[in-house]
């Protein structure tokens, strides 16, 4: 394909409604189930931390990035330890990500999805790494394609609309977005579709389209809070997720891709109960066991710091809790020796220690 593609108008009129039935109401009562459990969480956005950054991790590994969540992790826990450029550089990225989901849930308080939003939230992404001297928060004057690397538009595997229709298609998707649609969770798939295929930015597309489903969620009021992580599911069926998208263009088959997105997050919401639930449990657990093992006052605030920073420094520890110099000491002291916290690396010389809440972590990198 070597002509730009050029985008149905929205809302479409040829969805097979029939189709998708099962599939609405086997994802919908998925993700009912996940938000039962979310609004029975005192601090969801503490206790899913980890799991945002995961989703921030496999977003960006989607783009080709390497980085694992425990190296992000172990970053932040020292941000000045030596590491290699390109490894930076995958970390920043993931970084970037999950600050740009935060920016969106403070605006999302003051504003609705829109436009200006997606360009303010590509800027965050693409902040000081690769592609920040793309037109970072601008949407494109150029005509941008997709094929192999280093491929000219003439052997490219899509060329998305041309730079000149881009504004009002651009405007097309976004009343889509605010289109009362018979069913949010369909809006939604072609809400992202849409955007991937308008392609507006000359990079960062793909993860700003990921970006959108949880936003998307968290407007409507179909989950109380903006944490749904596809991209484990995606990443895990990248073949399947191109060839979705690739056939709309292709064969204009929106009901394939509409299947395929109901399935992901019917899949994932389930995924995600799991691990929401297994979270709970174990924040429940360390409530009953820290107390019993620091016999400390500051054993709650202790239990909020594991659970916001798994891999942490002593000296993190002790300004993120508020916990007193001796007794975040002795409260460290008496959890490694309990088993709670591992030395994930010693200390040595200026290089202080990493502790890792292991068993925090096991749960946010566990698959289904």
């Amino acid at each position: 394909m070597t002509r730009p593609y050029s985008p149905q108008k929205l809302p479409l009129d040829d969805i097979d409604w029939s189709q998708h039935v099962s599939l609405i109401a086997e994802a919908n009562a998925a993700l009912a189930r996940y938000d039962g459990i979310l609004e029975t969480m005192v601090n969801p956005a503490l206790l899913l931390s980890p799991l945002t950054t995961q989703e921030a991790v496999l977003s960006s590994r989607i783009e080709g990035t390497q980085a694992t969540l425990e190296e992000v992790l172990e970053f932040e826990a020292d941000p000045k330890q030596e590491i290699e450029p390109a490894k930076y550089a995958d970390i920043q990225e993931i970084i970037n990500y999950r600050r740009a989901i935060h920016f969106a849930v403070e605006e999302l308080e003051k504003r609705p999805l829109c436009l200006n939003l997606i360009k303010e939230l590509h800027s965050i992404l693409l902040d000081s790494v690769r592609g920040a001297n793309k037109a970072r928060g601008k949407f494109r004057h150029i005509q941008n394609w997709i094929g192999p690397k280093g491929c000219q538009i003439e052997e490219a595997t899509f060329v998305p609309p041309s730079p000149d229709s881009l504004a009002q298609l651009l405007d097309n998707w976004e009343k889509y977005i605010h289109y009362h649609e018979k069913e949010r969770l369909v809006q939604l798939a072609i809400v992202k579709a849409q955007f991937e295929l308008i392609h507006p930015f000359i990079d960062g597309n793909g993860r700003i389209g990921r970006m959108l489903v949880p936003l998307f969620l968290y407007e409507k009021k179909i989950l109380s809070q903006p944490m749904f992580y596809l991209s484990a599911y995606l990443e895990r069926n990248r073949q399947q997720y191109y060839h979705a998208l690739n056939a709309i263009s292709e064969n204009g088959d929106w009901n394939g891709w509409i299947g395929f997105f109901l399935k992901a997050v019917s899949e994932q919401a389930k995924e995600n109960t799991g691990k929401a639930r297994a979270i709970l449990a174990l924040y429940e657990d360390m409530k009953q066991k820290v107390p019993k093992i620091t016999r400390s006052q500051y054993a709650i605030q202790a239990i909020d710091t594991l659970f916001a920073r798994p891999l942490f420094k002593s000296a993190d520890f002790i300004n993120h809790s508020g916990i007193s110099k001796d007794s975040g000491f002795r409260i460290i002291n008496e959890l490694k020796n309990a088993g709670i916290i591992r030395t994930l690396r010693e200390g040595k010389g200026r290089k202080p220690a990493i502790w890792a809440f292991q068993r925090l972590l096991e749960i946010t990198e566990s698959i289904g």
